[in-house]
């Protein structure tokens, strides 16, 4: 019995070490950056809080490469939080030409906060001329929100990133 005792006490120990390593190495991957010490540079005060009146909020940006130009117009004026809503991007290249036939995925979240869009908006259809109908966005509260684009056409792949500011 005594041996018995013994090997569940070090199987226990064996399977907490075993799971806070995969929680401390996974946590980068999967989880939400302020809850990894290797990613929270906010909790120890490493990094300066962003000023909403510093962030570039235009509607229209050239990708991170400059491999194309991207514009949105929101169905909602101004945008809100709460309801679902499209959005119509359209991307050019770098020297105005209208993009046909791009595949483009979309992505975001609130980077103060840590976590990603609450549901998963996608383009849902070529409106032709360079345009696209992204459906399914939503914001369920107010502050800094990023809405990311990663376009890939003729070759080429080049990301985007519209910030946002809403009112709580």
């Amino acid at each position: 019995m005594k041996s018995q005792s013994k090997t569940i006490v070090v199987t226990v120990v064996i399977t907490v070490i075993v799971l806070l390593a995969a929680f401390y190495f996974l946590m980068p991957v999967f989880g939400p950056r302020f809850m990894h010490p290797l990613m929270s540079e906010r909790m120890h005060g490493n990094s300066s809080q962003v000023n909403a009146s510093d962030l570039d909020t235009s509607t229209e940006k050239l990708t991170e490469n400059g491999a194309f130009k991207v514009s949105f117009k929101s169905e909602l004026d101004p945008i809100v939080i709460g309801p679902i809503h499209s959005w119509t991007i359209h991307v050019e290249t770098a020297d105005g030409q209208p993009v046909e036939g791009a595949t483009i995925l979309v992505d975001g979240g609130m980077p103060e906060h840590g976590h990603g869009l609450p549901t998963a908006p996608q383009v849902t259809q070529d409106l032709g001329n360079g345009d696209y109908l992204v459906e399914g966005l939503k914001f369920q509260m107010g502050g800094w929100w990023e809405v990311k684009f990663n376009i890939s056409a003729d070759g080429t792949t080049d990301n985007v990133t519209f910030n946002l500011v809403l009112g709580g």
